[in-house]
C-alpha cells in the first residue's frame, strides 16, 4: 500500500491543484486561488507521496453554520488506492457541525449519500455568447460591499463576507456590475476570466429578465464573447432565456448537503463556482 501523508494546504498548492482541475477540464478562473484561499485558509487540504501533493480537497468554513466542499482531485496515477477517500474522511472534520454542501456529478451521487449527503437540487452549465454592447452598469466599489454581502446572504442563505471580499473585488480578470433602483442595489453579477472564456457568477438579481441583463452587462466588462453560467433548476425561467439567447446545456452537477441546507431565496439566479458555492 503506497504510504501518503494528509495535511492542510499552502497557498501555491491550491495554485497547483487549480492546475490540476484545468487538466480535468473544470477550466478554472485565472485567479481563483487567491479569492478561494482568501475564503478559508485552512480548508484546503493534500494528501502527498514522497512529499509531493497526489490528492486535494476543500472544504471551506464560510460560516459558523456552513462548510461547502469542493476541489476533489486524485491525480490519475493514484487512483484506485483509498488515498482520495482517505484525504476526503481528514478534511472533512474540518468542518465540526455545520452542514456541509457540495456539487458533485450525478455519477458520484451514491456515493456521497454513503457519507450523509442529500441531493436538493441540480445545477446546468450554461454555455453560449452574447452579442457585443456597452457597458451601461456600474461597477461595484468598496462601499457597496455591505449591500452586496446582505443581498448575497439573502440570495444563498448563508454569510459568507470572507469569500465575497476577494471575489467580488474588481481588477484585471473580475469585474462586478451593479443594478440599482434609486438609491438601492437590487442585483449583481461577477464575471471572471477562465482559462477559457468567461464565467459569470453569482447572478443575483430580482427576477430572470434582471438576471440576464446582469449577465449580458458582466461579460461585457470583459469584452469576452463566451459565457459560461451555472443555473439551478430552481431557476427555470432564467435557464429558459438563456436557451431562448443560443445557450446550451454541457453537464449538469448534483447540489448535495450533508445536515439542513440554507434557505437559499428566489433572488439567485447563478451560483458563483461549483468549487466553493
Amino acid at each position: 500500500m503506497t504510504r501518503f501523508l494528509c495535511r492542510t494546504a499552502t497557498l501555491p498548492e491550491v495554485e497547483q491543484i487549480l492546475d490540476w482541475a484545468a487538466d480535468e477540464g473544470w477550466n478554472p478562473g485565472r485567479d481563483d486561488a487567491a479569492a478561494f484561499y482568501a475564503a478559508d485558509p485552512q480548508g484546503f487540504f493534500v494528501a502527498e507521496v514522497d512529499r509531493q501533493p497526489v490528492a486535494a480537497i476543500s472544504v471551506v468554513n464560510h460560516s459558523e453554520s456552513y462548510a461547502f466542499l469542493g476541489l476533489y482531485l486524485c491525480r490519475p496515477e493514484f487512483r484506485e488506492q483509498g488515498i482520495g477517500f482517505a484525504l476526503w474522511q481528514h478534511a472533512i472534520v474540518h468542518a465540526g457541525g455545520r452542514t456541509v454542501g457540495l456539487d458533485g456529478v450525478p455519477a458520484q451521487e451514491a456515493n456521497y449519500a454513503k457519507s450523509g449527503f442529500v441531493l436538493a437540487d441540480r445545477t446546468r452549465r450554461l454555455t453560449g455568447t452574447f452579442p457585443t454592447e456597452a457597458l451601461t452598469l456600474p461597477l461595484a466599489a468598496q462601499a457597496d460591499f455591505a449591500a452586496l454581502a446582505c443581498l448575497d446572504r439573502a440570495a444563498t442563505g448563508v454569510s459568507r463576507e470572507r469569500y465575497l471580499g476577494t471575489w467580488l473585488r474588481n481588477g484585471p480578470t473580475r469585474r462586478t456590475v451593479l443594478l440599482r433602483e434609486g438609491a438601492n442595489v437590487i442585483g449583481f453579477a461577477t464575471a471572471r476570466l477562465c482559462r477559457v472564456g468567461v464565467k459569470i457568477g453569482p447572478i443575483v438579481a430580482p427576477d430572470a429578465a434582471a438576471a440576464l441583463h446582469l449577465a449580458h452587462q458582466a461579460a461585457a466588462t470583459m469584452a469576452e464573447p463566451l459565457a459560461i453560467i451555472d443555473v439551478p433548476d430552481r431557476c427555470a425561467a432564467f435557464g429558459a432565456l438563456l436557451r431562448q439567447n443560443g445557450f446550451v446545456e454541457g453537464f449538469a452537477t448534483a447540489r448535495m448537503y450533508r445536515g439542513l441546507g440554507p434557505d437559499i431565496g428566489d433572488t439567485l439566479h447563478a451560483v458563483a463556482t461549483l468549487e466553493l458555492g
